[in-house]
């Protein structure tokens, strides 16, 4: 009894947490007629704010439907912070797509995104199932050429399932890799690499997540774009969150509660918006 309290108490605490983020970031947050920067404005009435349907969209719920229709179960190994939502390890491979996943809404963004900075090298650290790899593959291919995708995941069981998921939907670009992510951004020779786009989804920890940002700064151009997942998904979170847009190399910073958007041009002026899509 008293272990079904305690996971009912800190599951209130943290949907109060939630709650009282979402409404500060409602009260801070603007759309495109208060952005007074042309590159953000182009991008929010390019690429956010684009209602139009796509007909790559129709590959990306294709790709989320077969994962949805399998109820078949497999063993994660949960390096990170650990799961709100799961209880076991051992979980249904339809409700990891249904409940972990990247929502549809944000895949379809990640789409126009990678579409819209048209990314010749991406990497994205936690690729799970590939939901929101398939969105950067798909994309990538949009623009009539194929970006070189590194996607990084340290369970080699759910890796083994997304490698297969690639391969049937021929995500040729895509290259996936079994790591601890520390590791494998540790023997990177990271002034060697340009990865124009990056996409964070892995351990939602302060430590982890500070250390992939130190680690990659050597590969940043004026060009890059880097995507940090649940910004807001604990107090934790929000401190990076704080850190990483007080960095003397970051310019322009996005909050769109879910994701955090991070630039380096040099010739912005140093800008933070909260922004509503």
């Amino acid at each position: 009894m008293t272990f079904l309290y305690l996971r009912a108490y800190f599951a209130t605490i943290f949907m109060l947490f939630q709650i009282k983020s979402y409404l500060q970031f409602l009260w801070h947050s603007k759309n495109e007629h208060a952005v007074h920067s042309p590159f953000v404005f182009s991008l929010l009435t390019k690429c956010f704010y684009d209602k139009k349907s796509k007909p790559e969209y129709a590959a990306l719920k294709k790709y989320r439907n077969s994962l949805l229709a399998n109820i078949n179960t497999i063993e994660v190994t949960d390096f990170g912070v650990g799961s709100k939502i799961f209880k076991s390890n051992t979980r249904i491979i339809a409700k990891i797509a249904k409940t972990a996943g990247i929502s549809p809404k944000r895949a379809e963004l990640l789409f126009r995104i990678t579409h819209y900075f048209q990314p010749d090298s991406i990497l994205e650290i936690g690729t799970s199932l590939g939901l929101a790899t398939a969105a950067l593959s798909v994309g990538s291919k949009s623009v009539g050429r194929k970006a070189k995708i590194i996607t990084l995941e340290g369970c080699p069981n759910t890796m083994a399932l997304a490698k297969s998921q690639f391969q049937v939907f021929h995500f040729d670009n895509v290259n996936p890799i079994v790591s601890e992510f520390n590791s494998y951004l540790d023997d990177l020779r990271l002034s060697t690499l340009d990865f124009k786009l990056i996409y964070f989804d892995g351990n939602h920890s302060k430590k982890a997540t500070l250390d992939y940002f130190e680690l990659l700064l050597p590969t940043i151009t004026n060009e890059t774009v880097w995507i940090f997942d649940d910004i807001h998904w604990s107090s934790e979170m929000e401190e990076v969150w704080k850190i990483i847009k007080k960095h003397p190399k970051v310019t322009v910073t996005i909050d769109t509660f879910q994701w955090g958007l991070v630039f380096f041009r040099r010739e912005q002026p140093k800008e933070h918006f909260v922004i509503r899509i």
